[in-house]
């Protein structure tokens, strides 16, 4: 994994809220602090696990502000700041590169459906020649499932051969282990993280990068044990474990509306009840859902 640029196991980190629906900073910045020393290599903020585009463009700036005023490290920050609007997509990534912040985790624009590769490349395109920025690597964020527009495998090569030090990875959320093998094939070098915790391994066996994902919330260690160890045909067993007990994370997180879930575990693996918040349109798990979630999350390994 040594010729990838951006490696490792970065969390999908989600945001609290305070009782009037703004971002709790300093509940994020703790949780930011957690999940470093629990083992993630960095902190993906700002994406969908944590509802980036229900917040406003000084929302986010202060969501990333806060996180360095706290002391987490700018070259282990990834934030998202791919949005609908070309100039705001130019204008948060701009933001980010002042604060010394590098790495971050690009939608493309996802309002209309239906684009064209041309389309998107020029979309892209745009944005980076906008930016101008030397120091920026750029993640693509492939979640088609939510957006709306497919990141092609064509599309990625045009980009890489157009911006080949800045395109350099791509969050591959669409759960597809086929799509993201051609991917590798196709542009070695390239990171190729996965957005879904239980393709981790193997990816990571095809040549993959890392990942970048939700339940990295709450079993940070585990998807750290399964980064270190991966190769270590010694530690197979202890690999297989952890893996398990992502699955078993990542499978009960789904038993319900995903994000709102996360949440609500994050609050109990807290004890703070702040974490069940979230903001409109998604709605917090009902009292009754928390209960049996609670009782599932008891057993959890």
């Amino acid at each position: 994994m040594s010729n990838h640029k951006i490696t490792g196991v970065f969390s999908a980190a989600a945001t609290p809220l305070n009782a009037d629906g703004s971002p709790d900073l300093g509940l994020f910045t703790e949780h930011c602090q957690r999940l470093l020393q629990e083992g993630c290599h960095g902190v993906a903020l700002l994406g969908t696990t944590g509802e980036a585009n229900s917040f406003s463009s000084s929302e986010r700036r202060g969501i990333l502000e806060a996180a360095l005023k706290a002391g987490v490290p700018a070259h282990k920050l990834l934030p998202g700041t791919g949005v609908v609007a070309i100039p705001e997509t130019v204008e948060l990534t701009k933001h980010a590169l002042s604060l010394g912040v590098t790495k971050i985790v690009m939608l493309p624009p996802f309002y209309y459906k239906g684009v064209s590769d041309d389309g998107l490349f020029a979309a892209y395109s745009q944005v980076l020649e906008k930016i101008a920025d030397a120091r920026l690597q750029v993640i693509l964020y492939h979640i088609p499932q939510v957006s709306g527009v497919p990141l092609s495998i064509p599309l990625i090569g045009r980009l890489i051969e157009a911006f080949p030090d800045t395109v350099v990875g791509i969050k591959e959320s669409a759960g597809d282990f086929n799509n993201m093998q051609a991917i590798i094939a196709a542009y070695p070098g390239f990171s190729v993280l996965a957005g879904a915790d239980p393709l981790l391994l193997p990816l990571l066996k095809a040549g993959g990068a890392g990942c970048i994902t939700a339940t990295s919330n709450l079993v940070a260690d585990s998807l750290r044990t399964v980064y270190d160890k991966v190769h270590d045909e010694a530690q197979a067993g202890e690999v297989e474990v952890a893996q398990a007990r992502i699955n078993a994370y990542r499978t009960l997180s789904n038993s319900y509306v995903q994000i709102p879930t996360i949440k609500a575990m994050v609050s109990l693996k807290t004890g703070n009840a702040a974490w069940r918040r979230t903001r409109a349109p998604l709605m917090p798990i009902s009292d009754a859902d928390y209960a049996a979630l609670s009782e599932a999350y008891a057993k959890l390994p």
